[in-house]
């Protein structure tokens, strides 16, 4: 174990282990700029590991059964002992359910940094299986206790610049989630004109993601020859799978579950376009999807929901189509677009990629990690 002023703590019991944000992103970003040991906290029953070839280990709490409010509360209990015992010099977590203990470290001296990775008071209002009546005072519950808690952390991280106007301005930055931008380009890329006819959507999949209406999108494309539409990530609740698998366009699905960083890579980089069809409730109108700028990154047309903050970025950088994200008619017209004009469609993925490599970086917003780090280290 490190000495207490050698170590810097991450801390997300309901985060996997290779989260991108967390993981490929900002633990990777902080161990390449500082000496410090780096230690994530999580609660995956996958067990302890560390990486020999550098300062970041995983400590599991192991997995926590029992009902949800049983679970927070034993993972929160497991988190503090193991912080007391490690003594961090910060401690940065990514789940609202930690706030309590984030106030309790706080109030016993730790420096404290919580990382809103979306609005969860509008995601718990959004929640399909959170009944009605409960939806809004769930919804106030969060955003007081965010509110409570921002006012005693040392710093606070906003995903984005919507979710950042929710929190004191005092103590708050911006990290954006853009994309590394070489790791979604493969070494022997695909030429588009050689690329499979077919399309790709890569991450969690609900029914208010679009699902069902990707699938049946799919159904009015059955003209098409050798046509696939590559649908990867965990579906969620698991029986929507079987909701999906009933409808006549999954068979032209190519479903691969949870894949690998390097996976999603090999799908993008043989697909025509990305789709993103979020439907228009509250916590996703100014969402900034990974997906969007990942589908950019990798060079490929985005087919996205018409919401105004989305067409700013996908209008802005003339990179796809906007769509209405409840019509399967028009999501299937602009893939069929995409197909009938290759040359366009590879353009838009260009400029994509272009917009990536100037502005929707992890750069420029890693360098803003380092420096809270940097501040929060000497204070």
């Amino acid at each position: 174990m490190s000495s207490p002023s050698e170590t810097l703590v991450h801390v997300s019991t309901l985060h996997p282990r290779t989260d991108t944000r967390i993981f490929v992103k900002q633990i990777q970003t902080l161990s390449s700029a500082f000496n410090h040991q780096i230690m994530l906290i999580v609660a995956d029953g996958e067990g302890d590991s560390k990486q020999a070839d550098n300062n970041f280990c995983v400590k599991d709490l192991g997995r926590i059964h029992g009902n949800r409010i049983i679970r927070i509360l034993k993972g929160l209990f497991k988190a503090f002992l193991l912080i007391r015992k490690v003594k961090p010099l910060i401690i940065h977590f990514h789940d609202p359910e930690i706030i309590p203990l984030g106030i309790i470290l706080r109030f016993l001296g730790y420096k404290v940094v919580y990382d809103v990775h979306e609005d969860f008071g509008l995601v718990a209002y959004s929640r399909e299986w959170i009944p009605w009546p409960i939806r809004y005072p769930l919804k106030l519950a969060i955003r007081f206790s965010e509110r409570v808690g921002a006012t005693f952390f040392n710093a606070n991280i906003a995903a984005t610049k919507s979710i950042s106007r929710n929190f004191p301005q005092s103590n708050t930055i911006t990290v954006q989630n853009f994309p590394l931008p070489q790791e979604l380009i493969l070494e022997q890329k695909i030429d588009f004109e050689n690329r499979a006819m077919s399309v790709s959507y890569i991450g969690y999949a609900t029914s208010n993601r679009g699902s069902k209406e990707m699938v049946q999108a799919i159904e009015e494309l059955e003209d098409l020859d050798d046509f696939s539409f590559e649908f990867a990530g965990v579906i969620d609740p698991p029986t929507l799978r079987n909701e999906l698998m009933i409808l006549s366009g999954w068979r032209f699905v190519n479903y691969h579950g949870h894949v690998s960083r390097s996976t999603m890579a090999r799908i993008l980089g043989n697909t025509r376009a990305g789709l993103v069809l979020f439907h228009p409730s509250a916590n996703h109108i100014n969402a900034q999807p990974n997906k969007i700028f990942e589908y950019m990154a990798a060079g490929l047309p985005v087919i996205g929901s018409d919401f105004p903050l989305w067409r700013e970025i996908i209008d802005g950088a003339k990179c796809g189509l906007l769509v209405d994200p409840l019509s399967s008619s028009s999501i299937a017209d602009a893939i069929r677009w995409i197909f009938s004009n290759p040359y366009e469609a590879e353009a838009m993925g260009v400029r994509g990629r272009e917009a990536v490599e100037k502005t929707y970086n992890w750069k420029s917003e890693g360098l803003k990690l380092v420096e809270l780090y940097n501040k929060l280290l000497i204070n």
